[in-house]
């Protein structure tokens, strides 16, 4: 592949790997009375959460936008892409560990919300 291809595809993994990062902070609005989604969006806040707390491999979506870029003759950054690109772009001047807290709240916020829906179903569901 070229590495005017490779470049391309590593942008759309980035892509990819936001609308994941939304998914997993907003998906409980777009979950209600939808079963699989609840429960994929369920996988993947406890997925979101154990890959930035533990110290597993990356992210494969990260590793596949690294791989993209050395292909494209690129530098690809190191570390975790929630640090990367929000704390090096958006809140630069906040300790790692700060906006690490804040995703796992936002995560425990949205099983939060799920907890809630199932403590008080209806007959409807949650």
């Amino acid at each position: 592949m070229s590495a005017t291809l490779n470049l391309v595809l590593a942008i759309v993994v980035l892509a990819v790997h936001l609308l994941f990062i939304l998914w997993v902070i907003a998906g409980a609005l777009v979950t209600r009375r939808r079963r699989a989604l609840r429960w994929l969006h369920i996988v993947s806040i406890v997925y979101g959460v154990l890959i930035e707390v533990l110290p597993w491999p990356p992210c494969p979506l990260t590793a596949l936008e690294g791989w993209l870029e050395v292909h494209a003759g690129v530098t690809p950054y190191q570390g975790s892409f929630l640090v990367h690109y929000l704390g090096a772009t958006v809140y630069p001047d906040i300790p790692v560990v700060w906006l690490v807290a804040g995703a796992v709240l936002a995560c425990l916020f949205n099983l939060g919300v799920y907890g809630f829906r199932y403590y008080h179903r209806g007959e409807s569901g949650w």
